[in-house]
């Protein structure tokens, strides 16, 4: 039977190449996730959720269908059974329109942690484990106007998602620490920096007990 591994994400998980000439996909062996698929081998299955522009909790008024929190418990009861659900989600919150701090960006994790958390959608009706991962912070370039002044706020979220995995005693992963934002668009990751979190997360998942 194979292990089931959930990935709740966004553009970084969908694979958008950084490069603005592109628009782009990065083909499923290069994103991330599939890196880590096929370091972890046959005996997993992960499953891609991933959507650009996707926010934690927020309604974005000018891309709709954008809100994190309203997918969740669908997304979760369709692909039950799961032993794992990867979430890094919150570069979006980040946007100048929002308005947030980045201890908001991080409640909205939390509120969709405890979702995860109590969702059944695990082996036999229970929860699934939970990785929180912090999305690696911005770079600052000239092709960031809807991000105005949030260089700094992501780089503080790692420090408050880790708060929240202790919270909730679930597994957190900082990607920051192992995927650098690209230069080209100051948001998105280029192809080694994909492949870079995508060994490291399967390493640490082989150390857990699925």
């Amino acid at each position: 039977m194979k292990k089931r591994i959930l990935c709740y994400g966004d553009s970084n998980t969908w694979g958008s190449d950084p490069d603005p000439a592109s628009d782009q996909r990065f083909d499923e062996n290069t994103r991330w996730t599939g890196v880590m698929a096929n370091e972890l081998g046959s005996n997993y299955r992960v499953i891609e959720e991933a959507l650009s522009g996707r926010t934690t909790v927020r309604d974005d008024p000018t891309d709709l269908y954008r809100n994190g929190k309203d997918y969740l418990i669908p997304c979760l009861l369709s692909q039950r059974p799961l032993e794992l659900v990867i979430l890094m989600l919150g570069t979006n919150d980040l946007k100048t329109r929002f308005n947030v701090s980045a201890w908001d960006i991080a409640d909205g994790i939390r509120f969709l942690s405890n979702i995860i958390l109590t969702s059944q959608s695990g082996r036999k009706n229970k929860a699934p484990q939970l990785l929180i991962m912090s999305p690696p912070p911005l770079i600052t370039t000239n092709l960031l106007p809807h991000f105005t002044g949030a260089v700094e706020k992501s780089e503080q979220l790692a420090k408050f998602y880790a708060k929240v995995a202790q919270e909730f005693n679930c597994h957190f992963l900082n990607a920051g620490d192992f995927a650098k934002t690209s230069e080209l668009d100051g948001v998105h990751w280029e192809a080694s920096e994909h492949a870079s979190l995508g060994k490291a997360v399967a390493g640490f998942i082989k150390g857990v007990s699925l």
